[in-house]
């Protein structure tokens, strides 16, 4: 097998099932369903840059796709479909067998079918684009937040960026903590469930992908408003935090700030209900088993002010991702 198309065929052709054609035409065909609205959404990535050359294949597979998967889950999205640009230095049979081993996996947990795409040689790059449906009107958007508004997180925060430490030399982990913040960093869990049961309930959300404060500060430049964050409600999401094989004495404080606060490739939802809506967002965490935590309010003055449990303002600074800084 040396060929684009046999590559094509023997890792990535499956029967098609909600397009009409599959794979393999000049464009892919999408319905969705009357009442519906597609949306779309793109992500890139890079070896080097958003993985590194050490990381199994079939959790970079799982990871390109739950990348894109998240954006749906932050817009209230059933996913429906994707399309798959690869760059290859070489044909690698068995990374290529692991890579589609991990793609399909998740794909498949979330009935999501490869329609199309394009594969050439040069460094490696993944470039997923994903397509969902939503009903009109009821996408969750990042421009709905209102002061009054209580501000949620769902699931762990920090946890990749402490193996990102680690893998830069900066920090040690017990094993079993490093193998926790690995897997978080290399194989994150969309939340599709959890964006598809707030619907209705919340009124914003965007996925946290280059960092909590980072991507708040998109949903508050979007709705006209500022927050105040709670950092050690923050800090209380790191799983590895409280984990019986912390070291002892535990982590440095600003450190547990700096990851749950900036830290990248969480892939949560953070997200804005009214506050009469706090049992109803509960709900929804139950009903997608996900847990959800408040963290802060929406106010009328823009800014973002972090505070700690007391109230009291946090001095420390932090940057979140971004790529071109």
């Amino acid at each position: 097998m040396t060929g684009e198309f046999d590559l094509i065929r023997h890792y990535f052709q499956r029967p098609a099932q909600r397009s009409p054609l599959g794979i393999g035409d000049d464009c892919a065909l999408l319905a969705p369903a009357p009442g519906m609205q597609l949306a779309v959404s793109s992500d890139m990535l890079v070896e080097g840059r958003h993985f590194l050359s050490t990381v199994d294949p079939v959790r970079l597979g799982h990871k390109s796709l739950a990348v894109n998967l998240s954006d749906l889950a932050a817009c209230g999205a059933k996913p429906l479909a994707f399309t798959l640009a690869l760059a290859l230095p070489a044909v690698d049979e068995g990374w290529l067998d692991g890579f589609s081993r991990g793609l399909f996996a998740l794909a498949d947990a979330h009935g999501c079918e490869l329609v199309g795409g394009d594969t050439t040689r040069g460094p490696l790059n993944i470039c997923i684009t994903v397509f969902g449906e939503v009903p009109a009107g009821a996408a969750l958007l990042r421009s709905g937040a209102r002061a009054g508004d209580e501000l949620w997180v769902s699931g762990t925060l920090g946890d990749a960026r402490m193996a990102l430490e680690v893998f830069r030399g900066t920090l040690s982990l017990p094993a079993p903590l490093f193998e926790i913040a690995r897997t978080r960093m290399e194989q994150p869990t969309p939340r599709v469930a959890l964006g598809l049961a707030l619907r209705g309930i919340a009124t914003s959300a965007v996925d946290v992908s280059d960092g909590l404060l980072g991507d708040l500060s998109h949903i508050l430049r979007a709705s006209g408003v500022g927050a105040q964050v709670d950092a050690d409600a923050a800090v209380g999401r790191v799983a590895i935090a409280s984990h019986a094989e912390r070291p002892a004495g535990g982590f440095d404080p600003a450190l547990l700030r700096t990851c749950a606060l900036s830290g990248g490739d969480d892939y949560e939802l953070v997200f804005t209900a009214p506050a009469a809506a706090h049992a109803a967002v509960l709900q929804a965490g139950r009903d997608a088993g996900t847990a959800v935590t408040r963290i802060g309010r929406i106010e009328a003055e823009p800014g973002l002010r972090i505070v700690d449990a007391a109230g009291a303002p946090v001095g420390q600074q932090f940057a979140s991702f971004d790529h071109f800084a």
